[in-house]
């Protein structure tokens, strides 16, 4: 069984993949399906999440054929599929394909605001994200503890690494830009108590009671009721803090998810 962390990670050359698919019940195990006529792509097993494992039979890499016939899935709330929307639904420093959605915290960078930063002696450190699919799935459960974690790949390059150190070595703070980000961080350091380099996947759940090693401080933006994000901020800031920055979004009407507004958090302990 392909692992749902080795099938998030985009390999465009890779023939077998881990697939959102609609209408689920006619695409059932064996069933063949033409893209167009550049590629057979053949129905092999359902995942427990209703996904389905498939395997593409084609001239062209499965990168090639996203680039022919794919359209870039946003969400509903956005705006209609298509390249103004698609370029605007990018970070600024988006670089390696590969991520069901772009971590949104990150969208409120632009250039002018990175040169700010600069101008102020903030130092900008790089690491390389997948979020997953699983960060759409509400939680079901009555609590938090039953809830499945789902695993999301990332890099973390070895300059970074270093940079982080070298911030907590000097006492300054280290920022994250989203959830997506305080989760790799904290992950790659859950052994050593300092950031390890490298590729991998984690299904770190953070939760009230985590103990955080890393991040001192985040900016992220308003997250969908009963969802780990939401759970993962009340874990950083404390429960009453997050409480009272939702109630005062939307007593000033502040806009929620992708395109919305975001908040500056400090770590409570």
């Amino acid at each position: 069984m392909l692992h749902p962390a080795d099938a998030l990670r985009f390999d465009p050359k890779a023939t077998r993949w881990l697939a959102l698919v609609r209408p689920g019940q006619k695409l059932h195990p064996e069933r063949r399906i033409a893209i167009g006529d550049d590629a057979i792509v053949t129905i092999e097993t359902q995942t427990d999440g209703g996904a389905r494992i498939v395997q593409f039979e084609s001239a062209l890499s499965v990168g090639e054929l996203l680039e022919r016939h794919g359209e870039v899935p946003l969400p509903p709330y956005i705006g209609e599929a298509g390249r103004p929307y698609a370029e605007r639904y990018q970070t600024i420093f988006a670089r390696v394909p590969g991520s069901v959605a772009a971590p949104t915290a990150s969208l409120h960078f632009t250039d002018d605001v990175f040169a700010a930063l600069a101008d102020r002696g903030v130092q900008l450190a790089r690491i390389v994200l997948d979020v997953g699919l699983g960060t759409f799935r509400p939680i079901s459960e009555d609590r938090l503890d039953q809830h499945p974690m789902h695993a999301e790949p990332y890099v973390i390059p070895e300059e970074t690494a270093q940079a982080v150190q070298q911030a907590q070595r000097e006492g300054r703070r280290v920022v994250a830009a989203g959830t997506t980000v305080v989760r790799a961080l904290e992950a790659a350091a859950l052994e050593s108590g300092n950031v390890v380099s490298g590729a991998a996947a984690t299904d770190l759940y953070i939760k009230p009671g985590f103990r955080f090693r890393v991040v001192d401080a985040m900016v992220t933006n308003f997250h969908l009721p009963r969802s780990t994000l939401l759970v993962l901020v009340s874990a950083f800031a404390g429960y009453e803090a997050i409480r009272c920055a939702y109630t005062e979004a939307i007593n000033l009407g502040y806009r929620f998810f992708s395109f919305g507004d975001a908040m500056f958090l400090e770590r409570a302990v």
